[in-house]
């Protein structure tokens, strides 16, 4: 198979879909890999360690999307992307086409297959091609709002762990997922006042196991979630529904409840957001203020640690990607159910159920797909 890898186009995207390692292991197993030159710089990799991997260098993104089976990318494909996928052409990278319409219309009209990162599956119900930028999102979070609060940024002048006689910050975390609770460890690690809420039994266990009385974990509703976030100097945003657009659990009301530079970092922005005053920002202006409450809304934040990020989502796609190249995206989904829950459009038709669904489009199983 002929295995393309463009050069990340948004704004301040540095990953890559493929390291030289990871070409390395395709050209070894027999395929090709076209690289679009520079397309490693991001992460410190040049085009002569692509080529000592095996890969072809292509001068450009329009070169690499015409010649290649299968496009392996990081982030969503842009419009200019979208515009040279053809029918057939197997597009494997993070989607998130819930609350991204535009994009849905684009990939149902190119004829393309793409597979979600963000939606395969595993054994124990878990979403791990998602899980290594949730690691790195949740810790970055901390960062990010401690950034935010800083009184040059915006934010109420607090320091996260405090000084002796002098109070921490309160950071409430909004679900105990991996984004949570790797958000909650850092914060706790910082000497912050953490309090985590989520919904289920199970996590809420798990959470209080693991922290102890380090940190408040509570049931999460409406009442507990308004009487944290009021008192909250830092909010960190974590809840995910696969596939789905995130539920906005912080009104504009509540906002009104809350210290005047107070930040939320809204980690779920890529599904929408979990804010109701969120939209996504950038890395080049990743806040603005919205009723003296600062927001940060950074849909690609783990591209700010470009080098790590592309090795750790890697170590996890990479026996994916060598699956459809060697097995084809038919017989790969066949033989993988797992792999097979991560197809969310087929030549032109809808498979992910709650893309179709809030988006209102008719709905094919994958396994439908499959046998068409």
């Amino acid at each position: 198979m002929r295995i393309g890898v463009p050069k990340e186009i948004k704004n301040h995207e540095y990953r890559v879909g493929l390291t030289p390692e990871s070409v390395a292991e395709l050209t070894h197993q027999g395929h090709e890999v076209l690289v679009e030159k520079h397309a490693g710089a991001g992460i410190g990799d040049d085009d002569a360690e692509y080529r000592a991997a095996g890969a072809a260098i292509m001068p450009d993104a329009a070169s690499v999307f015409a010649a290649a089976d299968m496009i392996v990318k990081v982030k969503e494909p842009q419009a200019a992307e979208r515009a040279m996928l053809r029918p057939g052409q197997i597009l494997f990278t993070y989607l998130h086409l819930a609350p991204d319409p535009d994009q849905t219309r684009d990939l149902v009209r190119s004829g393309a297959i793409a597979i979600a990162y963000e939606t395969v599956t595993d054994a124990s119900g878990g979403l791990p091609l998602l899980k290594p930028m949730s690691q790195v999102a949740g810790r970055m979070s901390i960062q990010a709002g401690a950034t935010a609060l800083e009184k040059a940024h915006g934010g109420r002048g607090v320091l996260l762990g405090g000084v002796p006689g002098v109070q921490p910050a309160k950071v409430v975390v909004l679900g105990g997922g991996v984004v949570g609770f790797h958000a909650a460890d850092n914060a706790v690690g910082l000497s912050a006042d953490v309090t985590i809420l989520d919904k289920s039994p199970a996590a809420l266990e798990r959470l209080s196991n693991h922290f102890g009385a380090r940190a408040r974990v509570i049931y999460s509703n409406k009442a507990s979630i308004a009487e944290a976030v009021a008192s909250a100097d830092l909010v960190i945003g974590a809840v995910l529904i696969p596939g789905a657009s995130a539920p906005r659990l912080v009104t504009r009301e509540m906002l009104k409840t809350m210290k005047q530079g107070a930040v939320l970092v809204d980690v779920a922005i890529d599904q929408g957001g979990c804010f109701e005053t969120s939209r996504p920002t950038t890395h080049a202006e990743p806040t603005y203020v919205v009723d003296g409450i600062v927001h940060y809304c950074v849909a690609n934040m783990p591209g700010a640690v470009a080098r790590t990020s592309t090795y750790a989502l890697n170590n996890a796609t990479l026996p994916h990607v060598v699956k459809l190249a060697n097995l084809g995206w038919r017989n790969a989904l066949l033989a993988d159910h797992h792999l097979r829950a991560g197809l969310n459009v087929w030549r032109g038709h809808v498979t992910c159920a709650p893309v179709a669904q809030v988006q209102n489009y008719e709905f094919m199983s994958p396994d439908a797909a499959l046998a068409a």
